[in-house]
């Protein structure tokens, strides 16, 4: 053998369409093409503990208990009082959560047009979830949409 393996070299939010499209429970994937530089998008987007609590209405606070690198521990805390550890991959233009029942990721990168193109994804890891996917997916995708569109609204992000 003289030639290497191929490479696929593939951006932030195709990485995230590849893992959506991977898993095997329910998730939600949102795309959208905002008007801000990527930089302004990501600045927003990886202040987790802003953030995730602004856009998503389950989630009451969210704090970075250990930093590592990109290697981070955030304990979310739900509107109903329930607490998650997530394990947290976060570089620049790509975020990876991680809970025990929970995944969600994000992802930026600059759009040919102009703006930036960002993705968020997010599902369930329950045992018997993959059952449910029928009823789930429609449920999960409205969530993420009203989150896509709270995030989209950030005055940081409008022109």
């Amino acid at each position: 053998m003289t030639e290497g393996w191929p490479v696929a070299d593939l951006d932030p939010v195709r990485r995230l369409r590849v893992l959506a499209a991977s898993l095997r429970f329910p998730v939600y994937l949102s795309e959208a093409v905002l008007p801000a530089p990527v930089d302004a998008v990501w600045a927003v987007a990886s202040d987790l503990e802003h953030e995730l609590p602004r856009s998503l209405p389950t989630v009451r606070s969210a704090r970075i208990t250990r930093r590592d690198g990109d290697r981070l521990e955030l304990l979310a805390v739900g509107t109903l009082g329930q607490r998650a550890r997530f394990d947290v991959v976060l570089r620049p233009g790509w975020c990876l959560m991680r809970s025990r029942f929970v995944l969600g990721a994000m992802a930026a990168v600059p759009d040919p047009a102009g703006g930036t193109r960002f993705a968020a994804l997010g599902g369930f890891r329950l045992p018997g979830v993959r059952l449910a996917r029928p009823l789930a997916r429609p449920l999960l995708t409205l969530a993420g949409d009203r989150a896509m569109r709270t995030f989209a609204g950030h005055p940081g992000l409008t022109r």
